[in-house]
């Protein structure tokens, strides 16, 4: 099966790349120079989580479910330095039938933020996913509250803050709240079934 998803996608000033083999370099790279940045923020990781074999595995699993179609995760580099990743988004748990959703992921590098390249890149990405052959009717993210630049980035997009999930997840030490926001596909009619 081959994913409906391009594996490559360009934006005004953005590649996106799907997972392949040869990303993993890079990649490795990505989550060493910003491990402190993002460890309040995700769960703890293994002790080989930035070991070649452990990122290349991740690669290869990551490919497999972008050929399913059931997790399209992109790396992206700036056009003009296709060789440094400074970031990733990503839709995970893509649901079909009725209820035509995806959990939406994101990270960017420390040194790349305040420039609104995470905005683009999501742009980007939720455009592919609203339309066909993707076509979800809706996205779903969920951000601990003390993320600001996060949230920030869900508004500007247009998520609506739906609730509140106590100790979601486990980070950091402890079960964290997460507020959860959701971003509908103004393409589906009220009544259009999937």
């Amino acid at each position: 099966m081959s994913s409906p998803a391009p594996a490559q996608i360009l934006s005004k000033r953005l590649l996106l790349r799907a997972p392949h083999a040869a990303l993993a370099p890079a990649l490795q790279d990505f989550e060493w120079r910003n491990r402190a940045h993002f460890a309040p923020w995700g769960p703890a990781q293994a002790a080989d989580f930035y070991e070649a074999d452990a990122v290349a595995e991740r690669l290869r699993r990551a490919e497999q479910d972008f050929a399913a179609g059931t997790a399209l995760r992109y790396w992206f580099s700036r056009i003009e330095a296709p060789t440094q990743v400074i970031g990733q988004v990503n839709l995970t748990q893509i649901s079909r039938g009725p209820f035509q959703n995806a959990m939406l992921g994101y990270s960017l590098d420390a040194q790349s933020r305040g420039q609104g390249l995470m905005n683009e890149a999501l742009q980007t990405l939720i455009a592919l996913a609203f339309e066909r052959p993707i076509r979800l009717h809706r996205i779903q993210a969920a951000v601990r509250p003390e993320n600001k630049p996060s949230l920030a980035v869900l508004r500007r997009l247009g998520f609506a803050l739906e609730g509140l999930s106590q100790r979601y997840l486990f980070i950091d030490g402890a079960w964290r709240d997460h507020q959860v926001f959701a971003l509908l596909n103004p393409a589906w009619g009220e009544h259009e079934a999937p």
